[in-house]
Order: structure tokens, then C-alpha cells, then sequence
């Protein structure tokens, strides 16, 4: 079994295993995290799956009348302290972007996610946020792929972003993945809205490294089925390799598993 639920309206789908619980759309139930259980909002009610899902948070038990007056106190401490954290930064004049803002009820004590472009003394300000907020203030500067997972956007895809839906770890992804794919050079292109490589360029890299390992490379000669030709392109989702020939110069997609390359090319691969 499984289920979906949001800490915010229009926010990131969490996943967990219900265990014993029964909630439907709507009821709010206790995801547990690693500050300790909070109010969630179940989006999509406990389903059996088809894949075995395994690892997933269980939910701690349903959200009674102390636990949602605690959370609605947590969001109106959120919303004040992003309005006083934006006007003590510009008092300040530090070169810095707020990006976010959790509070720990239990704790009193709130989270201010930032981004800057270096390293930023805010001592001074981290003082004048606990005095305004009376409580205990942690600043924590994020990555620009942090940011992102934290805020949430739309990619080029029409998607919402990779990072702030699904993906648990930031995995590398080099320049390399792009040209093995045959994608332009172009930042513009290749880069997500975190400004970084394009997650997704690792998705289907290794199918590409796969299919470059068996496939003839461009300009070979080799035999097919409709005759003899020399390689003048690559089709990596649909498996083939496009051939021109040499008995009448037409171009004919064939499928990999039937082209056949010299011994020698494939002694040399």
C-alpha cells in the first residue's frame, strides 16, 4: 500500500506506506521527518501497487485538534518570519535571496533558507531575526540546485522539475553526456533552471554508451539487407542506424540487429 501527501497546497508529492491507517483525500495524518512528525494532507488515498515499493516512510498516525493548532501556528510563524527576514536583508544590504523559511514548533525554532553568490557574514542579522521572531534563527545557505528542489519550477520538458518531484540525490552529470547524446553545446539548451547540467541528460546516457558499443561507426561500410551502404547517422531510441547505399544513393533506416559491419571494423570496436 500506498499513499501521497503535501505539507502545503500545490506542493511536492511526499510518498509513504500507511501501515495500519485508512485516510481518505483530505484528512490530514503525521508524515514523519527527521525533526520529528508533522501535518500533512493526503492527496491520494492509500492504493495497492503494482511495483514492490520498498523503504517508505510510515505514517506515525492521524492529525488530532493539537497537532493541526500547532501547524497553523507553524504557517503564520513561516509567513512572519519571511516578511521580517526580506526586510532585515535589505537593512542589512547583504547580497543575499531568501528562498525559503521552516519553523519547528516544539523547538521555537525557525529555519531561513538562502542562496548568495559567495560567502556572507550574518551574524548581525541572524541577531536582529531572534530578537524580531523571539526564538531560536538558523540561517542555512543552499546550493543553486538546492533552491531549486526547495522552490519548484517548470523545466524545459513542460514538467515539473526532476529534483523537486522525485529525485532523492543529485547524481554528476558532465558535458560528456550531452555530446554522447549528440545534444547541442549550448548552455541554454542543456542547462535546467538551476542553472546546472540538465539532471535528465543521465537518464538515457547509458543507453547511448550501449549502443555505441554495437553499432558501426559513421562512414563504415556495411552490409544490410537492402545492400551494401556506408553509415551516415544514428537512431538511438528506435535502434537503428541510417544507411546510405551504394547502388543507388537512397537513405534507409535499418535496424541495428540486421546491419552488419566488417570483421575488421568489429575486431578493432
Amino acid at each position: 500500500m500506498m499513499c501521497a501527501v503535501v505539507f502545503q497546497r500545490q506542493g511536492r508529492l511526499y510518498y509513504a506506506d500507511p501501515g495500519s491507517l485508512t485516510p481518505s483525500v483530505g484528512d490530514h495524518v503525521l508524515y514523519p521527518t527527521h525533526e520529528g512528525p508533522e501535518v500533512a494532507e493526503v492527496m491520494w488515498a492509500p492504493e495497492w501497487v503494482a511495483d514492490d515499493v520498498g523503504g517508505l516512510p510510515v505514517l506515525v498516525g492521524m492529525a488530532g485538534e493539537t497537532h493541526l493548532r500547532a501547524s497553523e501556528v507553524s504557517r503564520k510563524k513561516r509567513a512572519s518570519a519571511r516578511v521580517a527576514a526580506r526586510r532585515l536583508i535589505r537593512e542589512h544590504e547583504l547580497p543575499m535571496k531568501l528562498s525559503g523559511v521552516d519553523y519547528l514548533y516544539d523547538e521555537n525554532r525557525t529555519t531561513i533558507y538562502f542562496t548568495a553568490p559567495h560567502r556572507i557574514d550574518f551574524r548581525a542579522l541572524v541577531r536582529d531575526l531572534a530578537a524580531t521572531m523571539d526564538g531560536k534563527v538558523e540561517l542555512r545557505q543552499l546550493s543553486a540546485r538546492d533552491e531549486a528542489r526547495l522552490t519548484g519550477d517548470i523545466g524545459s520538458c513542460g514538467r515539473e522539475l526532476c529534483c523537486s518531484t522525485f529525485l532523492v540525490d543529485f547524481e554528476p552529470v558532465s558535458v560528456r553526456m550531452a555530446k554522447d547524446q549528440d545534444l547541442p553545446p549550448n548552455p541554454m539548451r542543456i542547462s535546467g533552471a538551476c542553472g546546472k547540467l540538465m539532471c535528465c541528460l543521465k537518464y538515457e546516457h547509458p543507453l547511448y554508451q550501449e549502443f555505441a558499443e554495437q553499432a558501426p561507426a559513421l562512414g563504415e561500410r556495411v552490409e544490410t539487407p537492402e545492400g551494401d551502404g556506408t553509415v551516415i547517422g544514428h537512431n538511438v531510441p528506435g535502434e537503428t542506424v541510417v544507411v546510405r547505399m551504394a547502388a543507388d544513393g537512397k537513405v534507409s533506416r535499418c535496424a541495428l540487429a540486421s546491419v552488419c559491419s566488417s570483421r575488421k571494423s568489429y575486431e578493432s570496436r
